[in-house]
């Protein structure tokens, strides 16, 4: 029997993938289908005003925002439910193909899908923690507090960003009330890796440990931009590991690609979660 059209397409997937240990090394494209924007998609060049990481600690009035615009953009992040592409990695964990993933993106519906082994190379929105005492505080309880603070906040106007921001005007974020700690009434932050901020060695650590059990990598949903994720693909191709990339648009690895198809992470990779089962 002839395999359907893109069954064709995904020929060449399989064909690497099968009968390899395979981490997937996700992205943003992974939960856009969840009703989570991603930074770089459709024509975008990149984020629009990024929190920076020394911004944040160094400044109050660059906290202010982004807890005033954090605030708004929770209400729908922390509603988001895993699509069939978080739940297809999952079942290839389960069956035994992919050994785990190891993701850049901070939303935790991988593990909400039921991934097992999944490494956050940036950390998620739903920790936060003090700066000043290390003390961990859930962000859905980070939450009460803030809108107990600021109430009527959520009838402001926002539109969500892929960290979980909104975009607020100028003169609202000044009149909004942070909440500090409730241990000590130290500032607090998203235990999230912000821009121009560094990947924790402990994270490496586990990622490079996840890594090594590679036979193949696979990319979904990245475009590879950030070096966080660009460098398993750069280790990769020194190990000289097979390398497949499932994203939408180019990435920053096509070149380094033995196979790439460009299409949706959600409609594509059960498919590719059945035939290679079927290859099993």
């Amino acid at each position: 029997m002839s395999l359907a059209p893109l069954d064709d397409d995904l020929a060449p997937l399989v064909d690497l993938l099968a009968g390899r240990r395979v981490v997937a090394l996700t992205g943003a494209g992974c939960s856009t289908e969840s009703g989570i924007p991603d930074y770089r998609g459709g024509g975008r060049t990149g984020p629009r005003n990024p929190i920076q990481h020394d911004a944040f600690m160094r400044r109050a009035d660059v906290r202010r925002r982004y807890w005033a615009r954090a605030t708004l953009g929770w209400e729908r992040f922390s509603g988001a439910e895993p699509n069939a592409a978080h739940r297809a990695l999952a079942a290839l964990e389960s069956a035994g193909p992919v050994a785990g993933v190891i993701t850049q993106n901070v939303d935790r519906l991988h593990q909400r899908a039921g991934s097992r082994r999944v490494v956050e190379l940036h950390g998620a929105l739903a920790d936060v923690m003090c700066l000043r005492c290390a003390r961990p505080e859930p962000r859905h309880e980070l939450q009460a507090r803030l809108l107990a603070a600021n109430p009527g906040w959520l009838e402001s106007a926002a539109d969500i960003r892929p960290d979980g921001d909104a975009d607020l005007h100028p003169d609202s974020v000044a009149a909004f009330a942070v909440v500090g700690c409730r241990l000590c009434g130290g500032e607090l932050k998203p235990d999230v890796v912000f821009f121009g901020g560094t990947v924790s060695e402990r994270t490496l650590a586990a990622a490079w440990a996840l890594f090594e059990e590679a036979e193949a990598l696979l990319v979904v949903g990245s475009s590879l931009t950030v070096y966080s994720g660009f460098r398993f693909v750069r280790r990769a191709r020194e190990k000289e590991l097979p390398i497949a990339i499932l994203n939408v648009g180019p990435t920053r690895a096509d070149e380094f690609a033995a196979a790439k198809l460009d299409a949706p992470v959600g409609a594509t990779l059960p498919r590719l979660a059945t035939a290679l089962s079927r290859r099993a």
